[in-house]
């Protein structure tokens, strides 16, 4: 941040300088309006620093968010699988302390 708060003021300062200088103005003046430009291009600059930076942070929260979001939905369809798969392969044992029954016809005496 300190980099690009830096580089827009000196921006600004430069801008207004040669603005300044070529429209032939007094060096005192053209020095002092490029001193309040280089002032306020700092604080744009900070300014317009800090919207990147949150705006930055909500994106990679936001990612990470539906990232998890994603990992839970997987992980709950895989146990949802697992349960129908497990209760499929119980329908079709009998049941603790049943006989498994026989047709009549393949009966024999």
């Amino acid at each position: 941040m300190k980099y690009f708060v830096l580089g827009a003021g000196a921006l600004g300062f430069a801008v207004v300088a040669i603005a300044g200088f070529t429209a032939e103005r007094l060096p005192d003046l053209v020095v002092r309006d490029a001193s309040l430009a280089c002032l306020a291009t700092a604080l744009l600059g900070r300014w317009f620093w800090r919207v990147l930076d949150r705006a930055f942070a909500d994106t990679v929260a936001v990612r990470r968010a539906a990232v998890e979001a994603a990992e839970e939905a997987e992980a709950a369809e895989a146990a949802k699988k697992k349960e129908t798969v497990a209760a499929a392969s119980n329908h079709n044992q009998p049941a603790l302390g049943q006989r498994n029954p026989t047709p009549a016809a393949q009966t024999s005496r």
